[in-house]
């Protein structure tokens, strides 16, 4: 996710047809297989991005035929591997214009899949039971007057500004450097570790402030509120030590192989329609994640129940 900055696995189940594999040292065999009924997808470790691979997989394996290999790998070298032809599918991108410069204009290895259908949107959240109790918190230049009741062990002193994993692109250290606030960015870990993190704040009912991003089915289960930063103007983050702007609200994109797009018949053709609702992401999502299905059974439960959403990916 531009983000995504935004998160590990933890505790949730991969998508892995054949086990997790750290793509930027081995390719999946299945990759980019000339005249093979096999397609790989790119899975990255948040729960939404795990959501469609579990969809497509299970409609590709059990409506087209296909045998589905899925790998994780982080954002950026999911690029890389994308180019390379060791994956074939991207199925959310949250926004990297450099690689989509390097690979889709200029060397053409990688070709847009189009709209996933989902608005995806990074920013600072606290919970709502604390935003009720303290209006003025929603607004970034207050900050600093609560940084003493969002301080934390891990804080060192300062109020604690709790993000994901390390992996995951964001602005948070700069934006808290250049905004002046008595904050320290404290990563939990992974998505999993946030979320653990935020359930035990929420059930005793403690303040804390997180980086968080939408579509995301935790909300339902911990209401957040948006702390409102700068407002985000076009070309306000181009330089990433400098930004002082908030996150963009980023239609998320499908990405393909090239080869793959050109070659890749029903599977390439299927992947380009693939497109559905937040809804429907965070229908499966909190499947997985907080009723603990497998990716399979949650897809299974979705499909048996969305055939007239599908039915048009594979016309």
């Amino acid at each position: 996710m531009r983000v995504r900055a935004i998160a590990g696995v933890g505790a949730l189940l991969l998508l892995t047809g054949c086990g997790a594999a750290d793509m930027t040292k081995q390719a999946s065999p299945f990759a980019n297989a000339q005249g093979a009924k096999s397609v790989t997808l790119s899975v990255q470790s948040w729960v939404g991005a795990q959501a469609n691979v579990a969809v497509a997989q299970y409609l590709l394996e059990h409506k087209l035929g296909y045998r589905v290999d899925t790998v994780q790998v982080d954002e950026v070298p999911a690029w890389d591997a994308l180019s390379q032809g060791r994956v074939d599918a991207i199925l959310e991108d949250w926004g990297h214009p450099e690689q989509e410069q390097r690979y889709v204009k200029d060397k053409k290895t990688i070709t847009a899949g189009g709209g996933l259908g989902v608005t995806g949107h990074i920013g600072w959240y606290v919970p709502t039971y604390f935003a009720k109790q303290h209006p003025d918190v929603t607004n970034w230049k207050n900050l600093n007057k609560y940084a003493s009741q969002l301080k934390t062990a891990e804080s060192g002193g300062k109020g604690q500004l709790m993000d994901g994993s390390p992996s995951y692109v964001t602005n948070d250290k700069a934006l808290v450097k250049n905004l002046k606030l008595d904050y320290q960015v404290v990563f939990a870990g992974s998505e999993a570790a946030q979320i653990t993190q935020m359930k035990q704040f929420a059930k005793e009912k403690k303040p804390f402030l997180t980086y968080w991003y939408a579509p995301q089915w935790l909300f339902e289960k911990v209401p957040m509120t948006e702390v409102k930063l700068p407002p985000y103007k076009e070309g306000c983050d181009a330089d990433p030590a400098k930004i002082t702007c908030a996150y963009p609200h980023t239609p998320l994109q499908k990405y393909l192989n090239t080869d793959f797009a050109k070659s890749g018949g029903k599977a390439a053709a299927f992947l380009k329609k693939f497109k559905w609702t937040t809804e429907d992401q965070n229908q499966v999502s909190l499947m997985i994640a907080d009723q603990k299905l497998t990716p399979e059974e949650a897809a299974k439960k979705w499909v048996d129940g969305h055939e007239s959403t599908w039915k048009a990916w594979l016309s």
